[in-house]
């Protein structure tokens, strides 16, 4: 019996001499661009006035932020799976800014600034909700950030708002309660 069907197979030495470009991986409306576009518009003094005139260079706090949203975002809650997924995936590679921080980096930022963290989880994400990739509830963000609605019916009131607000607070108080207890969290971020 003779096989004379062909099969596309891989070179896999030429295949890691490839050079792959992290624009082809992150179409434009990938969260990754959007948690960056995001962290961007914050105010991130307080974090940079807590850095002492010592030691070597620091990661930006921006990075870890990046890093730490985008990874809650994607259900990584384990510095060490951050770590290991900004090795490994383009997504945490860009928000990294190629450089790659350790575990401990990871997990000493957050301990450091957890208050602060925590009040940037919900201006970020009173800010997805306001550009229309939010959905309150279980807390879900769509990666792309052009699906807003600015219809009258869509508009939110104040006093919505601020409801919204509240129920956002809760929700980042159970998500980085639940960092601590295990790697389940109600809400969700495709």
């Amino acid at each position: 019996m003779s096989m004379s069907r062909q099969f596309k197979t891989a070179d896999y030495e030429a295949t890691l001499q490839t050079s792959v470009r992290l624009e082809e991986c992150l179409p434009a409306g990938h969260l990754a661009r959007f948690v960056v576009d995001i962290v961007a518009q914050l105010d991130l003094t307080a974090f940079y006035a807590r850095y002492a005139n010592r030691g070597g260079a620091p990661y930006a706090p921006e990075i870890l932020i990046a890093l730490l949203v985008y990874a809650y975002a994607t259900g990584v809650f384990s510095s060490r799976k951050i770590e290991q997924a900004i090795h490994e995936t383009a997504p945490f590679r860009y928000l990294a800014g190629n450089y790659a921080p350790d575990h401990d980096t990871m997990a000493a930022f957050r301990k450091q600034f957890l208050p602060e963290l925590k009040e940037l989880f919900v201006q970020i994400l009173l800010l997805a909700q306001e550009m229309g990739v939010l959905k309150v509830g279980n807390v879900h963000m769509d990666g792309s950030k052009f699906q807003a609605d600015a219809s009258k019916s869509k508009a939110v009131s104040y006093k919505r708002l601020l409801e919204i607000e509240v129920l956002l607070r809760a929700e980042v108080s159970e998500l980085f309660v639940l960092v601590h207890l295990g790697p389940k969290f109600s809400g969700s971020f495709p």
